[in-house]
């Protein structure tokens, strides 16, 4: 049996870009759950941890998540407010809200 797991590869700039639209719903979770994930993270350096491979490497083995592209969700989180409970709603047009999502 092989001693690396498949879901665990590196992330490759060939999955970063998607050429297809997603829905706004499938954008609005897949900016929902790398701010989840990078909240859980708990980084001393939240801006290192989006330009480094924390974020590319959950976008890489996050089925849904690779439907949108990286450096769109990249840029919805750089606009993340701070402090307090906040979701991101609208799609790639819309924006953060106060309260937590409808939907984990």
């Amino acid at each position: 049996m092989p001693e690396e797991r498949p879901f665990l590869t590196e992330a490759s700039p060939q999955g970063e870009d998607n050429a297809a639209a997603a829905p706004p719903t499938l954008f609005d979770l897949a900016v929902n759950r790398a701010w989840a994930a990078l909240r859980g993270l708990r980084p001393g350096d939240p801006a290192a941890a989006l330009t480094g491979g924390f974020l590319a490497g959950w976008h890489a083995r996050t089925r849904f998540a690779r439907r949108v592209p990286l450096d769109a969700v990249r840029a919805a989180i750089q606009q993340h407010p701070g402090g307090g409970e906040w979701h991101w709603a609208g799609g790639p047009d819309g924006g953060w809200t106060a309260g937590k999502a409808p939907f984990p």
